[in-house]
């Protein structure tokens, strides 16, 4: 066993038993570095990453390369998902060296981590032709290699730089306008989705471009996020048993997935569905949240109501194993029912894989394969749904893919915002139930008394929590109160944000560091700006400042997110994909200033009756007793329940049933 033997990451603990002498990131490693004059290989991915599985297998296994990488090197594992600071930073370099980046990320650095070269995936023959050339450089011409050094280290520094004069002068609305017009040329009119391969979901995405859509009434969108929200859900990206989605599909059909499913994908794409169903009624988008949370339920729960990171694409030893069948297996598991079952979920050419494995892709007409079989469209789903139950009885007696089961803030805040989405669409109590044990987990073990955050729990609470932790627990705390009424959730987001303020802020920008004050620096300290399979930590942040400088009347907290986003505004119309949470912020100023508060003894019901159709721009708040908060001074009735509604400060009479908003 290596230095690797003793970690909580399960990602770290993969890798404690091979032959290369692998420590965790630290001081002890950094300082062998240094005592004996050699470059430190910094390698990292996560636990559900098939091509980390594959290079550790073909290298990391092998005892003549370990020796190669022992000899010349300090070798560093790194976990991205509990240190996503080391990632970023490194990540940064490699894409400036090579201008793309993934994992598995292996980044060569000198003894004080600055980083000297770098890539992805590597076979075994170039790995070690990698190892022996940078030995060779580093022994033959240090100068050269720390030269270099210093080059890419202030390249890295200089990427996310966005100066405040590059403030446009366009106004919000012109700049969405224009940035949705370059966008549109690069959808998926077929299928759905981004024109290219691979295709990754980007809830996010859709989220503005549902909002832009409803806003200015564009058919042409709402018809490919409709279209987008049908071929996911029946592409193999889904799991069409168990329910839950996989991080991305490889081709342009949504068909073939890299077959990790991650806790941060599927909370966002409850949300997605969640929202798509409340502005559109498709009964497909419930059945897809219903399964999701179902999904992470059975796989990804913990007994505190904390929810884990991720299932691994793998199974002994092979990727997608878990999940796809022969011809063969499903015949023998259905039988009469089989060819049925195989026309509506591609048991033929259409799911075909590799290996003679299939892919189920659900068929997206019900009618036409109910008349080919002579049975009505409620005798298929009946017969469907049995076979589905067979088919998932006999896939839980195969070795499962591992499971990462340690809790990160950040992802369960993004799986409490899901639930609490799924709530309003559904009015579901067991979604509402979920979402606040999931937050007091979140409260009782990593929040610390000074309103820091802890990033990781396994056991115990570890690893100080990073900006993203901030701005995603305090988006699903907001979200609580908005769900509940229950003004504590409102004072735990403020506490939150103030921290953040004071220990992640940045005296020459707008925008808040990734890393707090207190953590040791790393060779770079960055922003994280730009929105990617995860909104950007600086964007929710500036979505959270304006929400709460909204509720505790702030303007100063108003007037940050404002410019966060009138800065960043310059990058809109060059990639709307990239931006897309700062465009969710920015329909704020462009739309009118709209607030509903509810007061009274029936403020939850009243609630309920509001919140089922899609309002996604208008503050709402509310009491069941007086209450201090400012939009709620003077509002609570002697007797019954009343509902104000408010835009643009300006305020109609109160009413009394929330039928009566339109």
């Amino acid at each position: 066993m290596n230095h690797l033997s003793s970690s909580s990451s399960p990602y770290l603990l993969q890798h404690a038993g091979n032959p290369v002498d692998w420590y965790p990131w630290g001081d002890e490693a950094f300082e062998k570095a240094r005592s004996e004059n050699k470059l430190v290989l910094v390698s990292i991915g996560y636990s559900a990453c098939h091509w980390c599985h594959v290079m550790e297998h073909q290298s990391f296994e092998d005892h003549g390369v370990a020796k190669v990488m022992n000899d010349f090197f300090v070798c560093i594992k790194v976990d991205r998902e509990e240190r996503p600071d080391i990632d970023q930073v490194y990540m940064s370099a490699v894409q400036l060296m090579t201008g793309s980046g993934g994992w598995p990320l292996n980044c060569f650095t000198l003894p004080d981590g600055k980083p000297v070269y770098g890539g992805t995936y590597f076979p075994k023959d170039k790995w070690v032709d990698v190892l022996m050339n940078l030995a060779d450089m580093y022994r033959k011409d240090k100068a050269r290699v720390l030269e270099y050094a210093e080059q890419l280290t202030t390249g890295v520094n200089k990427l996310d730089g966005i100066p405040l004069h590059s403030k446009p002068e366009s106004k919000f609305v012109d700049l969405a306008d224009e940035c949705v017009l370059k966008w549109k040329p690069l959808l998926d009119s077929k299928e759905g989705g981004p024109a290219r391969a691979p295709k990754f979901p980007l809830p996010n995405n859709y989220l503005f471009l549902l909002a832009y859509a409803e806003r200015t009434n564009d058919t042409h969108l709402k018809d490919h996020i409709q279209l987008t929200a049908q071929k996911m859900a029946s592409g193999g990206i889904y799991d069409q048993l168990g329910g839950g989605f996989c991080r991305y599909s490889v081709d342009a059909l949504w068909k073939v997935p890299h077959f990790e499913k991650m806790l941060y994908d599927n909370a966002q794409l409850i949300t997605l569905y969640s929202k798509c169903y409340s502005y559109f009624g498709n009964p497909l988008y419930k059945q897809v949240v219903y399964e999701t949370i179902e999904f992470a339920k059975a796989e990804l729960s913990g007994v505190q109501g904390n929810f884990y990171s991720a299932i691994d694409a793998d199974s002994e030893g092979t990727e997608g194993k878990y999940y796809v069948w022969t011809k063969q297996e499903v015949e023998q598991v259905l039988g009469e029912n089989s060819q049925l079952f195989s026309e509506y979920y591609g048991i033929n050419e259409t799911g075909y894989w590799e290996h003679d494995n299939y892919i189920l892709l659900r068929s997206d007409n019900d009618a036409a394969i109910a008349k080919k079989f002579g049975i009505s469209e409620t005798q298929l789903n009946g017969i469907l749904s049995v076979c589905r139950k067979q088919l998932l009885t006999e896939r839980n007696k195969r070795i499962r893919p591992g499971l990462d089961d340690k809790t990160l803030a950040s992802w369960n805040g993004l799986m409490i915002t899901g639930l609490l989405d799924a709530y309003d669409a559904f009015g579901e109590e067991r979604f509402l139930k979920d979402a606040k044990k999931c937050a007091d987990f979140i409260k009782d073990n990593l929040i610390r008394d000074d309103f820091g955050l802890w990033h990781a729990w396994k056991q115990n609470a570890s690893i100080n929590g990073y900006l993203e932790d901030y701005a995603f627990v305090i988006q699903s705390f907001i979200r609580l109160y908005q769900c509940t009424f229950d003004r504590s959730w409102l004072d735990y987001s403020k506490n939150l944000s103030m921290y953040a303020l004071d220990h992640f802020g940045d005296d020459t920008s707008p925008f808040l560091f990734f890393t707090s004050d207190q953590d040791p620096p790393l060779f770079s300290r960055k922003h994280e700006l730009q929105d990617n399979v995860i909104p950007s930590s600086n964007s929710q942040m500036a979505h959270n400042l304006y929400l709460l400088g909204r509720y505790f009347e702030m303007e100063t907290w108003i007037s940050k997110s404002k410019l966060m986003c009138k800065v960043m505004s310059s990058e809109f119309i060059r990639y709307g994909s990239a931006w897309s949470n700062w465009l969710l912020l920015a329909e704020y100023f462009i739309r009118p200033e709209e607030e509903v508060v509810i007061c009274g003894e029936d403020a939850l019901l009243q609630r309920k009756k509001f919140v089922r159709n899609y309002h996604p721009y208008v503050l709402l708040a509310g009491s069941l007793h007086p209450e201090s908060l400012p939009l709620l001074v003077n509002r609570h009735p002697e007797k019954g329940t009343l509902i104000y509604r408010c835009v643009d400060k300006i305020c109609g009479l109160p009413m009394e049933d929330a039928a009566d908003l339109k």
